[in-house]
């Protein structure tokens, strides 16, 4: 793992330097983007950083300087060359603040990590959680570090044999993962949550549309029994086929995640950042 933290790299992760005061880690305050790593290159740079600019005035922090960010990117890879496939992680947060909600004046925090990571299975289940997603929250469609709901969620999943947890939304349709988009097939037709579901706007998701297409609309969470096939989309598992959801099984990959899961591999090995 190499990490660059505000404006060098470091040695040894375990002892870079955070602050104990950062708002990052004492309420959660921050944002973050996840990049794949192919063979030592980064994928969709350009629109991961744009998400983070929206993710981060969507919460009120200083607008990243994206030059900083692209230096540290590329000094961590360079660091790092030998990753056939990877992780990379930006980490933006208020920075050192008071002991409450309140923000300081120090600065933000910005931290760039790579990591090795093994390649995702071919077909993942998933398993539909208690808990909804507040699609009229403050932070919706923000990609923030209050992940907290999304480490139970994950929890609850696998102790139920799932490698994905799924959220519905406070009106009961369906909305996403704790880490991917989620796409199902009805009678051929190939359906997403849109946006206004509280889905997060996934770099991963957005190319399907643009490369692929979909009908983006609501689907109320008893419907996922129905699908024909399902499929999950994120920046480390791509477009990854669904084998069971709760107790059913499905065909994986079904035809039309077959179909889109050839076009986004022949796009993006076409162009490492679109």
């Amino acid at each position: 793992m190499i990490i660059w933290l505000n404006g060098a790299l470091q040695d040894d992760p375990v002892t870079a330097g955070v602050s104990p005061l950062d708002h990052g880690l004492t309420t959660g305050d921050g944002v973050f983007e996840t990049l794949k790593i192919v063979n030592g290159q980064p994928f969709a740079v350009t629109k991961h950083l744009e998400r983070l600019v929206v993710s981060a005035t969507g919460l009120g922090l200083p607008e990243p300087d994206l030059t900083q960010v692209e230096e540290a990117i590329a000094a961590v890879v360079k660091a790092d060359p030998g990753i056939a496939f990877g992780r990379l992680r930006i980490t933006y947060t208020a920075g050192p603040s008071p002991l409450s909600s309140e923000r300081g004046t120090a600065g933000p925090t910005l931290i760039v990590a790579s990591q090795a990571i093994e390649r995702p299975a071919p077909a993942s289940a998933i398993v539909t959680v208690p808990w909804v997603r507040n699609e009229r929250s403050a932070v919706a469609g923000l990609k923030t570090t209050s992940y907290a709901e999304n480490v139970l969620a994950l929890a609850y999943a696998k102790e139920r044999g799932g490698s994905e947890a799924i959220f519905a939304n406070t009106v009961g349709n369906l909305c996403e993962g704790t880490g991917s988009n989620i796409f199902c097939v009805f009678d051929g037709e190939l359906v997403t949550p849109p946006l206004e579901s509280g889905a997060l706007a996934g770099v991963t998701r957005n190319l399907v549309l643009a490369w692929f297409g979909a009908v983006e609309r609501d689907v109320p969470l008893a419907k996922l029994a129905e699908a024909d096939e399902i499929f999950l989309t994120s920046t480390t598992r791509d477009v990854q086929a669904v084998r069971r959801a709760d107790d059913r099984d499905l065909a994986a990959p079904g035809e039309v995640t077959a179909a889109v899961a050839k076009v986004f591999a022949e796009r993006s090995a076409e162009d490492i950042d679109p």
